[in-house]
């Protein structure tokens, strides 16, 4: 009973991760604000960070990481390496001394996302010579951008929470 309820939630995740890459792939790109278009892929792995630990964090951003490369078309392999190591940090803060709740999700989304802006840019930075602080102000404005969009996500993290914390992945009850 335990391992049915275990594939249950891993094809919960996997229907939320690709439910969120069609909506940044396909839809937020025609959505722009300011020329700026949100990220969810990062909102998604963070959350998972926050309600489940340092495991589930890890594996999320591997997959949100792999899709936000395909989406984003970015040099290979760079948001993997980004929402896998914050992933795995901030599920393990999540772990040991933060609290699993809205406010240390929606900081450690602020957080993320800023990180995620700051990497896409760096090619203008130091390839094409863009100054700093226009950079910088375009990935605080997308980074604002797409926390609107992580209180919805909110809800759908949490109960996915939930769900994957009643039972172990190796089909253990907690």
């Amino acid at each position: 009973m335990k391992r049915k309820t275990l594939i249950v939630s891993i094809i919960l995740h996997a229907l939320l991760l690709m439910l969120v890459f069609v909506f940044q792939s396909m839809i937020f790109p025609y959505l722009r604000l300011s020329g700026l278009a949100p990220l969810l892929m990062p909102i998604i792995s963070t959350g998972v960070a926050v309600c489940e630990g340092r495991d589930a964090g890890g594996i999320m951003g591997i997959f949100a990481g792999i899709f936000c490369d395909i989406s984003f078309n970015e040099p290979i392999g760079a948001f993997t390496v980004l929402l896998t190591i914050t992933g795995l940090i901030v599920g393990a803060m999540a772990d040991t001394i933060l609290t699993r709740g809205f406010v240390t999700y929606m900081l450690c989304c602020a957080a993320v996302l800023t990180a995620s802006a700051l990497m896409q840019m760096q090619p203008l930075f130091f390839i094409r010579n863009v100054p700093l602080q226009p950079l910088i102000s375009t990935a605080l404005r997308q980074t604002g951008y797409s926390l609107i969009f992580a209180l919805p996500l909110w809800f759908f993290v949490r109960a996915l929470g939930k769900r994957a914390q009643r039972v172990s992945p190796s089909g253990r009850p907690l």
